[in-house]
């Protein structure tokens, strides 16, 4: 409820908004200091601060685990999830659909979402005069399109389904977890539940399809696409073909992992999109900056891979919104055994908070501006900083998709500000959704004029 309240009201850009997405650790934090732990039941949590200390979390997988999530693993379980032997080894064989060659190649298919968005766009923007538009909604389409040719070859309207099924199993699970605790009551054959599992048969049944198409064709020699499945299930044939199937994925993990592409690979760039747009409403000068460079780079000419990448303004903008809004506000690890971190002794069994919001915000770390929109702080020269933010994470379990999610956001940003300017509408609330990810509550309602 603490939470509910905090983030229900909208508030202004200057106002500090960091307490209200983590009331509890703010109040704890305020009170008892950096150095302070709380009790969640009968396990101890203890937050961390440090950057040395985080850097050093980060880089020990097998030492920190992650803690279990339950929304999530109730969606899916797959890398995101997966721990020791396990995750090293669906690392191993998922890393060559995501090296930079591959991703190169998935160019194309963000520039053929962006263009169904913007398509759409032009049915309502007039040629001359504004428009009032929402965009949120259609950035979340752009995101599952591109997921969707990237990973299967297949259009929305194709993978729509797979897409509108995980996202009301989200909405069912978010209702589950905020709801009082009553052991065993997941097990009840409540409607709620009957859905949530009716749904799961579904997904998988839907990817089970995709998947054996996919696994026949290439078993029968058929050449090899440039999509995820494709790259992930060459990846395991060879694994098996050369070491054993033992060494390989089951049919069932390659099905978690299809399902992790759809939750990872949507959430976390439209979000990155929204919370883009709406600065670049709200700070129209670096909006122009941007304007002015993808012009230089592309001209009206549809962007590629070597343009998108020497982005320079429009990388610093991205950061920067990262470290203002990053998808996902905290992280956490547990330890097994007696460990030390830096001057601290951590008893086995205690949880490590690692407030990555509050990190971001810290005046100690980025000055007394912390809360305000200065791309120039990720300029070429101030990069040279380790780990002060981390925004898909740091170390061994760095988020595999980190590249790909900001080539498609680049792509985006490219070709919207290519065709329009806008800014923040009268009847746009700063008001933020923060369960699973960090999101804007009311949309991202902006002033849309053609170029």
């Amino acid at each position: 409820m603490k939470m509910e309240e905090s983030v229900s009201n909208a508030i202004s850009f200057s106002d500090d908004f960091v307490p209200r997405i983590m009331p509890f650790v703010h109040k704890t934090l305020t009170n008892y200091g950096k150095n302070s732990f709380v009790w969640f039941g009968t396990v101890p949590s203890v937050y961390i601060w440090d950057l040395d200390k985080i850097r050093e979390i980060l880089s020990k997988p097998l030492i920190f685990q992650k803690l279990s999530n339950p929304i999530i693993e109730g969606l899916v379980t797959g890398l995101l999830s997966y721990e020791g032997d396990k995750w090293a080894k669906h690392r191993r064989l998922i890393n060559p659909a995501f090296h930079l060659e591959k991703i190169k190649k998935m160019v194309p298919s963000f520039y053929m979402s962006c263009c169904d968005m913007l398509s759409e766009w032009e049915k309502m923007v007039p040629s001359e005069g504004a428009f009032e538009l929402d965009v949120w909604p259609y950035l979340q389409t752009l995101t599952s399109d591109a997921i969707s040719r990237t990973a299967f070859g297949s259009s929305y309207e194709q993978g729509r389904k797979i897409f509108e099924l995980q996202k009301e199993l989200g909405a069912l699970l978010m209702k589950t977890t905020i709801s009082v605790f009553i052991p065993g009551f997941r097990y009840l054959p409540t409607r709620r539940n009957r859905r949530m599992k009716h749904i799961k048969k579904e997904v998988e049944s839907l990817l089970l399809v995709l998947i054996d198409k996919r696994m026949k064709a290439i078993e029968a020699g058929e050449a090899i696409t440039d999509n995820l499945l494709d790259t992930l299930l060459e990846s395991n044939f060879k694994e098996m073909q050369q070491k054993g199937n033992k060494f390989g994925m089951s049919l069932q993990d390659v099905v978690e992992e299809c399902k992790l592409f759809y939750v990872a690979g949507q959430e976390t760039t439209s979000t990155l999109l929204a919370w883009t747009m709406i600065l670049l409403g709200k700070h129209t000068d670096w909006q122009g900056r941007a304007r002015e460079e993808i012009r230089a780079a592309f001209g009206g000419r549809q962007p590629d891979f070597q343009g998108l990448n020497a982005l320079k303004t429009v990388s610093m903008i991205l950061d920067e919104v990262l470290r203002l809004y990053p998808p996902v506000f905290s992280m956490a690890r547990k330890t097994h055994k007696e460990t030390a971190i830096g001057d601290l002794i951590i008893p086995a069994g205690v949880n490590l908070v690692l407030p990555s919001l509050q990190v971001h915000h810290h005046r100690q770390i980025w000055g007394d501006d912390a809360d305000e929109f200065k791309p120039e702080r990720f300029s070429a020269k101030a990069k040279g900083q380790q780990l002060k933010d981390f925004p898909f994470g740091w170390g061994p379990r760095i988020c595999i998709g980190q590249n790909f999610a900001i080539l498609e956001a680049k792509m985006a940003v490219a070709m919207i500000l290519q065709r329009y300017s806008f800014e923040l509408s009268p009847s746009y609330s700063h008001a933020f959704t923060a369960v699973l990810f960090l999101q804007p509550k009311h949309g991202a309602h902006l002033i849309l004029r053609r170029l």
